[in-house]
C-alpha cells in the first residue's frame, strides 16, 4: 500500500508538471506576442519611411525647380516648409534651414489665390511689397540653403529607398 508521503509526492509531481506546462504555454504566448509587436513596429516604420520618401521626392522636385528659377522663392519656400513640417521621421529642420522656414514665416499670413484676388488693389500691392521685401532679405541665404536641402533630401531619399 501507498502511504501518505507517496500520495503527496505523486500529487506534487502532478501539480509541478501542470504548472510547468502552464508556464511553457505562457512563455510561448509571450514569444508570439513579442514577435507580433516587432512586426507591427517594423510595419509602422516602413509606413513612416514610405510617407517621408514621398514627401522628400516632392521637396527634391521643388528644390530643383527653385534652383533652376522655374519656381518663385516665396512659393517654393512655402511649399517646402509645409512639406518638411509633415515629415514623420525628421524633426528640427527649421534650425537646419532657417532662411527657407524664415521666408515662410514672414509670408504665411499673406493672402493667396482667390483670397488675394478679393483684396483691394492697394492692400494687394502692400502684401506684394511685404513678400518681395522678405524674399530679398533672405534671398542669398535661401540660395545657399537650397544646395544644402538638395543634398540632404537626396541622401534621405537614398537612405529610405529599399535596397535593390
Amino acid at each position: 500500500m501507498l502511504d501518505f508521503w507517496q500520495y503527496a509526492l505523486i500529487a506534487a509531481v502532478v501539480v509541478i508538471a501542470g504548472l510547468a506546462f502552464y508556464a511553457g504555454k505562457l512563455l510561448k504566448q509571450l514569444s508570439v506576442q513579442t514577435a507580433q509587436q516587432q512586426q507591427a513596429k517594423v510595419a509602422r516604420q516602413q509606413a513612416l519611411n514610405k510617407h517621408d520618401k514621398k514627401v522628400l521626392d516632392s521637396v527634391l522636385l521643388i528644390t530643383r525647380a527653385m534652383k533652376e528659377e522655374q519656381c518663385e522663392f516665396d512659393e517654393g519656400c512655402w511649399r517646402i516648409s509645409v512639406l518638411l513640417g509633415s515629415l514623420k521621421t525628421h524633426t528640427e529642420l527649421e534650425q537646419k534651414f532657417p532662411a527657407i522656414f524664415g521666408l515662410y514665416e514672414k509670408i504665411k499670413t499673406l493672402s493667396i489665390l482667390e483670397e488675394r484676388k478679393k483684396l483691394p488693389k492697394k492692400e494687394r500691392m502692400q502684401q506684394d511689397y511685404q513678400r518681395m521685401k522678405a524674399e530679398s532679405e533672405l534671398h542669398d541665404n535661401i540660395v545657399i540653403e537650397l544646395e544644402l536641402l538638395y543634398q540632404f533630401t537626396s541622401e534621405q531619399i537614398e537612405y529610405l529607398s529599399p535596397s535593390a
